[in-house]
Order: C-alpha cells, then structure tokens, then sequence
C-alpha cells in the first residue's frame, strides 16, 4: 500500500565543466549541491491534485483526469490539448504529472508543498530539481519505482514539451545522481556516469556569483544553439557533434564552425579536469575553467556584458578561474579559490553534495 505521505528532495547542481555538451552527445563533469527544492506529497480521496507553492504563496489545482485525453484504438493516452497549461511552477506541476501517467504510473489524488531555496533563473538549476522533487514526491505517494535514468529522461520531456526548453539531461542526471565530495563525468553518448573525486578541503573553495543578469532559457539564445548544432551536424553528415572531427569544419559556415570548436574544445577539457582532480590537482583546474569561459564567450557566444562583469570580479579577487556555469545568456558564473583567499561577500560557496532523495 503505497504511504500517505512522502517527502522528497532535489538539489540544485553546478556544471564544473562541460557546458552545452550534453544535447551534442558530449561529456559534462558536474556535481549536486546542496541547496534544492522539497515536496510533500500528501495522498487524499479526491482524484484532483492541489498545490502550494509556499515561497509564492500561490496555489493551483487540477483534476487528474485532465492531463490525458482519452484512449483511442489508434492512439496512446497523450496531454490533453484543451488543458490550460499554466505558466512557471505550474508547468512543472501539470507536466510531471502527465508525464508519469502517459508511462502508467497510478497517480493518486494529492495535496502538494513546495519550498526551495535555489535561486530561480541563475543557472543552479532549479527547474531540474523541481521536476525531479515532484517525481519522487508522486511516485511515493503513487507506491512506484522508476529507474533514475528514465526519470531523467522524463524531466527532460517535461522541459521540451511543457516549457519550451530544449535541455538535455545534465541538470536531471546531476540532482538525481550527485554524491557528496563528488563530481559526475557523464558521458551522454551512453548515459554512462563515473564518479569523480572532488574533495574541497584545506582551504579550497567553489563559489558562484549571480551576474544579476536573468537567464529564461526558452526566450534565450539557448534554443538557437540547438538549432545551430543540428544545423551543423546536417551539413557534416555526422549523428552529433561528439563525431565531428576539426579538419572538416572548413564547410561550414564560419558561425556552425565556432559552435563546433566549442563543443570539440569542451570534451576535452572535461577529460583534462577529471585527470586533474583524479591526481588532487586543483591548482591546475583554474587555467581550465578559464579556458572554458573564453569558449563560451567567443565560440558559443553565450555570455553577457553582465557575465562578463561578474567573471571578472571573481577573478580580481583570487579566483584562479571562472566561467558562466548553465546554459549562459546570464545566471552565475563559478570561480574556484585557492587556500587563503575569500570569495566575495555576496558570492555563494557551493560544495559537492547528495542527491535526490527521499526524507525521514
């Protein structure tokens, strides 16, 4: 009998390196933070879900046989067109549902709470660590399993089809997989995921600064890349840029060819890092996360006068590196410290923590 109530977990994440690699079937070396997003998930008789958003104080309600159209003989159980689909935490809400009732999940009614305390827009992440609460919270109260994989996947669906964000799946893979003093490498060619030490100690610190510059993700450039990678693979004749080989970039049109250095240069900077970190050599780490931003800024042109701005701060306070962490376009920048030197006062540490998880 599946319990009447479930508390659920998700942590935002930090994307050490790798940044818009996993739509191109790269590599990513990320890590779960501590901050995050709670769900409680109260099952009742009601064939409705209610939620709060507690933060907001707001609140909305939908009947469960709402999400879905009815079967056809011809058709699966789809989201029902005539569903008003809301807008912000509301999405999440009505898209996380659907999605675990189109793969035959038994949803109960539900009351839900949310509470976080992720920065919204920042690139921390706290959409993926909503979607991924929201699933755990659902799926106890509901008394089912899946496989973390595949809830990744979900989330991701429910970015792409509920939200208009074509996102990958680092952001979900790093909230439901994260270890404390750990770092994932992904490997999205395979979804193949091998931990990597990340042990801050001695006086070694991560740190983020909001640019202050707001990061929407379906009204910015990152849809646009998407396309532009697509369009790029197109004219290689390659499945994804992870095939794209340096000497045939010369076809392409100049813009198409910085998106692909980029992605060519980041692959192997994540193998870089995580050849550093395995030999406990965090002072080498900086000139790499340096590297990066530059990347991203000149080959990707994801970066903001904002961005830049704050880079720069953290760098003229001892970061040995910084780069814009996220799918950029704004949000926060991460800088790494050495022993002796502070981060700014109004910068946020962020240590490698545990992931998604239910609570006692």
């Amino acid at each position: 009998m599946a319990p009447l109530e479930v508390r659920a977990f998700a942590p935002g994440r930090v994307n050490l390196i790798g940044e818009h690699t996993d739509y191109n079937n790269g590599l990513a070396l990320a890590f779960a933070i501590a901050e995050g997003v709670r769900v409680r998930a109260q099952a009742t008789d009601e064939r409705r879900i209610r939620t709060s958003a507690l933060d907001l104080d707001e609140h909305d309600e939908l009947a469960l046989h709402d999400l879905l159209r009815p079967a056809t003989a011809t058709s699966p159980d789809l989201p029902n067109p005539n569903l008003p689909p809301g807008d912000g935490w509301r999405a999440f809400v009505r898209g996380v549902a659907a999605e675990l009732l189109r793969v035959g999940v038994e949803i109960p009614g539900t009351e839900l709470e949310i509470h976080g305390n992720l920065p919204l827009g920042a690139g921390l992440s706290s959409s993926a660590a909503l979607e991924v609460a929201l699933c755990l919270a659902l799926l106890g109260v509901a008394g089912a399993e899946l496989d973390r994989r595949e809830l990744a996947r979900l989330c991701s669906r429910v970015e792409n089809e509920w939200l208009g964000a074509h996102t990958g799946l680092l952001d979900q893979l790093a909230s439901l997989y994260g270890e404390a003093d750990t770092a994932l490498q992904i490997d999205f060619s395979n979804l193949d995921i091998q931990p990597v030490p990340l042990v801050l100690a001695d006086g070694w610190r991560l740190a983020t600064l909001d640019s202050g510059d707001p990061r929407t993700l379906a009204a910015s450039g990152y849809n646009k890349r998407r396309e532009e990678c697509a369009r790029a693979c197109e004219l290689l004749g390659v499945q994804s840029l992870r095939e794209a080989r340096e000497d045939s970039l010369q076809q392409l049109p100049p813009v198409l060819a910085r998106r692909v250095r980029h992605v060519l240069g980041e692959n192997a900077r994540v193998l870089a890092t995580v050849a550093d970190l395995r030999r406990g050599a965090l002072e080498e780490v900086g000139a790499l996360l340096d590297a990066s931003h530059a990347s991203l800024r000149d080959l990707y042109e994801c970066s903001t006068p904002a961005v830049e701005v704050a880079v720069r701060a953290l760098k003229e306070t001892g970061a040995l590196g910084a780069r814009l962490v996220g799918g950029g376009f704004g949000g926060h920048v991460l800088g790494l410290f050495p022993p002796g030197v502070s981060p700014p006062a109004h910068a946020r540490e962020v240590r490698p923590s545990r992931g998604a998880h239910l609570l006692a």
